[in-house]
Formats: C-alpha cells, sequence, structure tokens
C-alpha cells in the first residue's frame, strides 16, 4: 500500500507522489519464557482446570470451618496451582510452619496441608476465647493446643475429601506433624509435586496456607478426568443414562447357543471313507448331560455355560437344564 509523500503544484492540477508505507513491527507484549528441557511441563490446562473446580470447592468450604470454628470473619480463597519439585515447595515455606502430613488412599505417597505457625497460633487463640491479637509465640504447640488445632485440620481433610470427591475417592489420614519444613520427610528432592496456594484470611489480616499433593499419584486421576471433559452434573447424567441405556440394550443382544455331544477325534482316513448309513462311536457316556454352548462354530469351538439333557416339549426338541458335575453335592 502507498501513503502519499510530496504534493507540489501542476498547470493542471496538485500532483501527488506515492511512496510505498513500510510495515510496522508489532510492540512486544512479553518477555519469552524460559524452558527447562530436563523437567519438561507436565502439568497441563486442562489438569489445572480440573484441579480449580475440586479446590474452589475446598476454599468454600474451608471459609465455613474456619468461620464456623474460629467464631470471626474468615475467607479462604484459591491463589494458584503450580507444579513443582518437592524442595522447590519447601524453600517457599518460612523457617516454621504447621505441616499436617497425611496419606490419601488411593493416591500414593505423603500429602501435606501447611498452614503458618503464626494463623495456627491465631486460630488457636480465636478457638480458646481469646481476641488473636498480632503478637503470638513462635513454637511448637503442646499436647493440649496440638489436640485442638487437629480437630480443626481433621474437619478441613474432610472436607478436600468431599471437593475432590469428583476426581477421586480420598481417605485423608493424618500420619503426623512437622514444624519445621527442612525436616519434613515427605518426597525425595527432585520429585514432582502439585502445590495448591490459597490465603486465609483471619478477620483483617492475610495468611498463606498451602496443600502438596503428589504429582505421579494424582496424574492417572486427572487424565481420567480430562478424558472425561472435567464434566458438569447435567453432563454426567447423561452419561450414566447412555451406559444404563447401553446395559439395557446389551442384555437384549441375540446370541447364537449350541447344545453337542462332547467332541470325538477321528482321522483322514475314517473321515474319507465315510458314507451315508456309516456309524461313528461318540464317546460321550449316556448318562453324562449334553454341553450348553455359546458362540460355538465348530466341533471344538465356543464355551460351555450349562449342562442339559435331551428332551421334547410339544412338538419341538428341547434340551433341560440340569446341574453341572461341580455343582452336584
Amino acid at each position: 500500500m502507498a501513503t502519499p509523500q510530496v504534493a507540489r503544484p501542476a498547470d493542471d492540477g496538485l500532483v501527488v507522489t506515492l511512496a510505498p508505507q513500510r510495515p510496522r513491527r508489532r510492540p512486544r507484549t512479553s518477555e519469552p519464557t524460559p524452558y527447562d528441557f530436563r523437567r519438561p511441563i507436565q502439568l497441563s490446562r486442562e489438569h489445572q482446570r480440573t484441579l480449580q473446580l475440586g479446590f474452589d470447592g475446598f476454599a468454600r468450604q474451608a471459609t465455613t470451618v474456619f468461620t464456623s470454628s474460629l467464631r470471626t470473619v474468615c475467607t479462604v480463597t484459591l491463589v494458584g496451582i503450580e507444579q513443582r519439585t518437592y524442595a522447590e515447595y519447601v524453600d517457599s515455606l518460612g523457617p516454621s510452619t504447621y505441616m499436617t502430613l497425611f496419606t490419601a488412599e488411593p493416591v500414593p505417597g505423603t500429602c501435606v496441608l501447611e498452614v503458618p505457625l503464626f494463623a495456627t497460633m491465631s486460630c488457636l487463640d480465636h478457638m480458646l476465647g481469646g481476641p488473636g491479637g498480632d503478637e503470638q509465640p513462635d513454637r511448637p504447640l503442646t499436647e493440649i493446643e496440638d489436640a485442638v488445632v487437629r480437630g480443626l485440620v481433621e474437619r478441613l481433610l474432610g472436607e478436600m475429601r468431599y471437593s475432590l470427591d469428583g476426581l477421586v475417592a480420598l481417605e485423608p489420614e493424618v500420619t503426623g506433624i512437622e514444624y519445621s519444613p527442612q525436616f519434613a520427610q515427605v518426597a525425595a528432592a527432585a520429585d514432582v509435586m502439585v502445590v495448591v496456594t490459597m490465603e486465609l484470611r483471619i478477620g483483617e489480616r492475610a495468611h498463606r496456607m498451602s496443600v502438596c499433593l503428589p504429582f505421579g499419584g494424582l496424574l492417572p486421576h486427572l487424565q481420567n478426568a480430562a478424558g472425561s471433559g472435567a464434566m458438569s452434573e447435567r453432563e454426567r447424567a447423561q452419561r450414566a443414562e447412555s451406559a444404563l441405556l447401553l446395559q439395557e440394550q446389551f442384555n437384549r443382544v441375540p446370541v447364537s447357543v449350541a447344545v453337542r455331544f462332547r467332541p470325538v477325534t477321528l482321522d483322514p482316513a475314517v473321515l474319507a471313507a465315510l458314507e451315508p448309513g456309516s456309524v461313528v462311536r461318540l464317546h460321550h457316556p449316556a448318562s453324562a448331560p449334553l454341553d450348553v454352548c455359546v458362540a460355538g462354530g465348530g466341533p471344538d469351538t465356543g464355551t460351555p455355560i450349562a449342562h442339559a439333557t435331551p428332551g421334547a416339549r410339544g412338538q419341538r426338541l428341547a434340551a433341560l437344564i440340569v446341574t453341572t458335575p461341580e455343582e452336584t453335592p
């Protein structure tokens, strides 16, 4: 495309000289992100979306748990979901915190529910009738204090089980408490973890809490959920109805059934000599029942599912199902 460059008068009018327009460069919107080939990104957007749906529900339920337990206005909001190594997660925590270690069958490995020690002491102060002031002790909990806080933690783990039920049916069970992240033997330093960061606001003061789950144990369940497209309740109901209809129609599919004697083996010479009137001796005892086979295309094919004795019903031949030799006492 050309743009006007020079305009000069002429005898018969105005003469405009055109010049080609230079292409404009697009402004750089963001800096390039470095890619570490030693640790490829495995937590896809679909996986993050599935986890976000579950932990959004957990944050809402945790808000109710904290508010009812502390008897003050509390809010829990989801901040982000990231894939980190366990060493990176430990480095992101403070020198002292309250880490609840728990197992979550069927997900293998150890999981972590981490609440800063200051926030834990503030919660304890509120639950024991205190004001939850800005000054809280920096020390491990006593046996009585730990029992009080553990009741709150168990309620949170119960809400986590309920919120992630659409992804995996967890069975959380507390296995230990640790105050120093450096001494928590949860996973190897290079193990990949899923770190869920949330903001806990008690009154006007905000605290960061986190949940750390082993990525390897979650991956099969995330893939199953991504395969189902992180369905809504309506889509799940439609899929369940379709499965029920499929099962009903499957029960009506016709199947070929044959009632046969026990097979007999003949050599080619005997087969070649067969003619009308020939007698083939069967190795089937007269007292033995016949085999009822499904999908039997030949003498040695088909799967026996029952036994029967020959008979008649009206003008038609019939077979009466009888007990198998294994069923006879």
